[in-house]
C-alpha cells in the first residue's frame, strides 16, 4: 500500500503555536492536513503564519478547526467567542440571523487560512441532561434544528470554508460523554429517521461538504458497534439512504468511545473499513503515534482487513475536498446580532426583574463546574462586564464560599451563576443553601436548563456575546436600586 495514500487520510493535532518539524515533514510526505485547537492559537498574526507554514509544506493540506461560534471556540479560546452559539440562535428562530453568524464565522476562518470547520453541531438535544451536547444544539425540535443547521452551513460555505455537520447519526439523546465513555441511544428506526437524521438529511440536501461520525452505539441499527466503525450506519444510512457523497470525518479517535479498549491504530483501521475518509486522530499527537497509525493501516490492507481501494477512495475524497475550495472574497466579520437581540432568547421567570430591583445590595456567586472536553477552559459568563460596571459586583467563587473560605453578607441578595446547574448536584445544593441564608436569590443557568423552570434566568449559552447580553440585562434590572455591593 502506497504510504502517501495512507497518510492522505490522517488528520492529527499537535502541541503548541508553531508547526513541529515532524508535522512539516509528514505534510511533505502526503499527510492530509492538521486539526488546530485552542493551544495552537495565540493571535491572528501567529495563526496566519502557522497556516501559511502548513500550506508551504503541503499546498493541498486540509486545515481544520472546531469553531462552533459559541461556547466551543478555538479562535477565541483565550477570551470567549463574540458569537451567540446554536441554542440561542435556535430560540431566536431567525434563519437569516443564523445564516449571518455562519457567514461571519466563515469569513474569520477564511481570513486566517482555515478551510474546514468541524461545525455546526446539528444534534437534536432531546435529552436535557445531555452532558456533551446541550447548548451546542439548536434545540430539541428536529424541524427547527434542520432549518437552522442548513442556514449555518449555507452561511459558512458562502465564505469558501467547508462545513462538517456532526455528530452522525445523532448524539442528542445520550446520557454519557463519548470523550469519556461509549454512549448508546435506544431508539427505534422510525424515531431515528424522524428525529436524529432529519437535520443531517437537510444538510446533505443543502450540499454540506463533510459529515462527522459519532462514537455512539445505535442498537436498533448495529448493536454494540460505535457509529464510527459501523458500515451499516456510514454506508447503509449516510451514503445509500441519505445520498451523501462528500467526506466522512471521524470524531477524534483518541476519545474513549473509539479507542479506550482497542487503541488508536486499531480504531483508525476500523473507521476506514466502515467508510470513514478523514481520520481525526486527536490533539497532542506525536510522530511516533502517526507512524504507528499509518503502519497499522498498511498492515490491515496487506492482511485483507481493509481493501486498498477503500483507502484510495478515502484519500481521493479528502483531496477532492481541497480541490473544491473556492477563492471567495471574505467580508468583515460580525455576528450581526446586538445584545438586545440575544437577550430575547433568554428565559426570565416572572417577577425576576422586580426581585433584582428590590434590593440595593447583591453578591455574585460564580460556579465554575468542570467543562466538558469539547468546550475546554474558555472564559465564559457576564463576570468581567459586571465587575467593570461596578467593582462591587466582582464574583466570588462558589466553591470557596461553600467550603467556608469566603463569607457573604447575609443581608444582600445573591446571584448564583453557573452552567448546567440541573445536572450538577453541588450547584443545586449551593442554590438551596443560598435561599436559606439570603433575602433573595436569583439562580442563573448559562447552560441547557432543566425543563422544570428551576432557574430564574436561563441564557442557553455562556459565550462572551451571551455574557455581555446577560450583564446588560442584569444591570438594567438592578438600575432602580440605590447601590450594589459584594462581600
Amino acid at each position: 500500500m502506497n504510504e502517501r495514500t495512507v497518510l492522505g487520510t490522517l488528520l492529527p493535532g499537535f502541541a503548541g503555536p508553531e508547526l513541529p518539524d515532524w508535522v512539516e515533514r509528514m505534510l511533505g510526505e502526503g499527510l492530509a492536513g492538521v486539526c488546530l485547537f485552542g493551544e495552537n492559537i495565540v493571535s491572528t498574526g501567529q495563526l496566519r503564519a502557522l497556516t501559511a507554514a502548513i500550506r508551504a509544506a503541503n499546498p493541498a493540506a486540509v486545515i481544520a478547526v472546531d469553531e462552533e461560534g459559541g461556547d466551543v471556540t478555538r479562535l477565541y479560546y483565550d477570551r470567549g467567542a463574540p458569537f451567540p452559539g446554536n441554542a440561542v440562535l435556535g430560540r431566536l428562530d431567525d434563519v437569516d440571523a443564523t445564516r449571518s453568524v455562519g457567514a461571519a464565522v466563515g469569513a474569520e476562518l477564511a481570513a486566517v487560512g482555515i478551510d474546514l470547520d468541524l461545525a455546526p453541531d446539528v444534534d437534536v438535544n432531546s435529552n436535557p441532561l445531555n452532558p456533551v451536547i446541550g447548548i451546542r444544539s439548536f434545540g430539541a425540535d428536529p424541524e427547527l434544528v434542520a432549518r437552522h443547521s442548513v442556514a449555518w452551513v449555507e452561511g459558512l460555505q458562502s465564505q469558501g470554508v467547508a462545513a462538517c455537520v456532526k455528530h452522525f447519526p445523532g448524539h442528542g439523546d445520550t446520557a454519557q460523554d463519548s470523550h469519556l465513555d461509549l454512549p448508546a441511544i435506544d431508539v427505534d428506526a422510525g424515531t431515528l429517521r424522524a428525529r436524529e437524521l432529519a437535520p443531517f438529511a437537510a444538510c446533505v440536501g443543502a450540499g454540506v461538504a463533510a459529515v462527522m461520525t459519532s462514537h455512539i452505539v445505535v442498537a436498533s441499527v448495529d448493536d454494540g458497534v460505535p457509529a464510527t466503525f459501523s458500515a451499516r450506519i456510514l454506508q447503509g444510512i449516510l451514503r445509500d439512504e441519505l445520498g451523501f457523497e462528500g467526506v466522512v470525518v471521524t470524531d477524534a479517535l483518541d476519545m474513549a468511545g473509539a479507542s479506550r479498549d482497542i487503541g488508536i491504530p486499531a480504531a483508525a483501521v476500523r473507521a476506514l473499513a466502515a467508510g470513514s475518509d478523514l481520520l481525526c486522530i486527536g490533539t497532542r499527537n506525536t510522530e511516533e503515534q502517526m507512524r504507528g497509525v499509518a503502519r497499522a493501516i498498511g498492515d490491515a490492507v496487506s492482511a485483507g482487513e481493509v481493501g486498498e481501494e477503500r483507502v484510495c477512495e478515502a484519500a481521493e475524497r479528502v483531496s477532492a475536498l481541497h480541490r473544491s475550495r473556492r477563492d471567495t472574497e471574505t467580508q468583515a466579520s460580525a455576528s450581526g446580532l446586538a445584545t438586545e437581540t440575544l437577550a430575547r432568547a433568554f428565559r426570565w421567570a416572572a417577577g425576576v426583574s422586580d426581585t433584582l430591583a428590590s434590593l440595593d445590595r447583591w453578591v455574585v456567586v460564580r460556579h465554575d463546574a468542570i467543562p466538558n472536553v469539547a468546550v475546554g477552559d474558555v472564559p465564559w459568563g457576564p463576570f468581567d462586564a459586571l465587575a467593570a460596571a461596578d467593582p462591587r459586583l466582582a464574583a466570588v467563587d462558589a466553591t470557596d464560599w461553600s467550603a467556608g473560605r469566603i463569607t457573604l453578607d447575609p443581608t444582600a441578595g445573591a446571584l448564583f451563576i453557573g452552567r448546567d446547574n440541573a445536572r450538577r448536584p453541588d450547584a443545586r445544593e449551593m442554590i438551596a443553601r443560598l435561599r436559606s441564608e439570603h433575602p433573595a436569590v436569583v439562580s442563573i443557568d448559562m447552560g441547557w436548563p432543566a425543563d422544570d423552570d428551576s432557574a430564574e434566568i436561563a441564557t442557553f449559552g455562556g459565550s462572551a456575546a451571551v455574557g455581555a447580553a446577560l450583564a446588560d440585562g442584569l444591570l438594567s434590572a438592578m438600575s432602580g436600586s440605590t447601590g450594589r455591593v459584594t462581600s
